[in-house]
């Protein structure tokens, strides 16, 4: 069975993560495979809309396969690693850049889990839907890595200072907050995603699909949660000052936020920070996919990826040895430019 279902029905390009099994987490084929077929749909004039969704209940996409970096990085070989990223980051910006350049918009249907890599190809589609079971994060401090895959420009623009409460804790997004945040466009009962797809396969309007079929959307968690004291709880420039504000709260949002917190790498915690205050509201895609990547290029070997790999996937003992926590001096050293190694887009359509 093919990871992947590529195809076209009528005037669609269809993609499908087909890996139901493993919460449709990406393999470095799969990103492959979902980068050509975005070329070859490019100049397509039979292809009038791309349409991404995942097999399964359970998921999206959770994010990257990433047991096999692990070994590889394990064995001292850092250049799978790299090489994964750049081929995923080079399909996240070619994702949210298609409608603009070839005038094709990409419609994305987001049940379950979207996580990391997950959001990378889900959540900057030109439209993105959410469901009841819709759950989205960026949990990615949590096993020795930063918020990737795009998601630190979409956290960076979040209403507020929720953007880096979302990045530093890896909570979870249900349909509202995920519209709330700027994750998804439209809430749709998920029973009613056949009937959408066969309708812009067909050829109608996406912008009337979605119209005809959204309903208003659930709840927010996030929005009743957040204004400005908890806004100035994320004010601060230092995990320090962070952590010291949501001690002097001590209510059950401060206790649950430190908590989530205390479970990440303090140098990934640091990075993000650092990386959202870079990127802020103007931030484009590209800009924050060149920083994501400096601290990608230098994870393995400087960072806590490959010990965060271990303990959440590897062992599973869910208990990390991480590093001190970074000075600054650390901090812009792991996010320093990275002269030839650079990502580039030179060849992104």
């Amino acid at each position: 069975m093919s990871d992947i279902l590529i195809r076209r029905e009528g005037c669609a390009g269809r993609i499908t993560l087909n890996r139901p099994q493993a919460l449709n987490a990406l393999t470095q084929g799969m990103v492959r495979a979902t980068a050509q077929a975005l070329r070859d749909w490019a100049d397509d004039p039979e292809v009038r809309v791309v349409i991404i969704d995942g097999a399964g209940e359970r998921a999206f996409c959770a994010g990257g396969d990433i047991t096999a970096l692990h070994a590889a990085g394990m064995a001292g070989d850092f250049s799978q690693g790299r090489t994964f990223w750049q081929d995923e980051y080079r399909l996240n910006a070619m994702i949210a850049g298609y409608r603009q350049r070839h005038g094709k918009p990409v419609v994305s249907f987001l049940q379950g889990f979207t996580m990391g890599g997950g959001v990378g190809i889900g959540c900057h589609a030109t439209l993105r839907v959410v469901g009841d079971t819709s759950r989205i994060a960026m949990p990615e401090c949590g096993i020795g890595l930063v918020p990737d895959a795009g998601g630190s420009m979409l956290l960076a623009q979040a209403p507020g200072r929720m953007g880096l409460y979302l990045g530093l804790t890896g909570a979870r997004m249900g349909p509202g907050d995920a519209m709330t945040a700027g994750f998804a466009d439209a809430y749709v009962p998920e029973d009613m995603w056949p009937a959408m797809i066969r309708d812009l396969s067909e050829g109608k309007d996406p912008a009337e699909v979605l119209k005809a079929n959204e309903h208003p959307a659930p709840e927010s968690p996030l929005a009743r949660t957040f204004g400005p004291e908890v806004d100035r709880l994320f004010a601060p420039d230092s995990i320090t000052g962070i952590r010291e504000g949501l001690a002097r709260r001590d209510d059950a949002f401060a206790r649950e936020t430190l908590a989530a917190m205390d479970r990440a790498s303090p140098l990934s915690l640091a990075c993000t920070l650092a990386m959202l205050r870079r990127l802020g509201r103007k931030a484009d895609i590209r800009t924050a996919l060149e920083l994501e990547y400096r601290f990608a290029f230098r994870a393995q070997g400087e960072g806590d990826f490959l010990e965060g790999i271990r303990a959440a996937v590897i062992d599973k003992d869910r208990a990390p040895r991480w590093k001190p926590a970074p000075t600054p001096e650390q901090v812009e050293a792991i996010l320093a430019p990275l002269g030839p190694d650079t990502l580039s887009f030179e060849d992104t359509p």
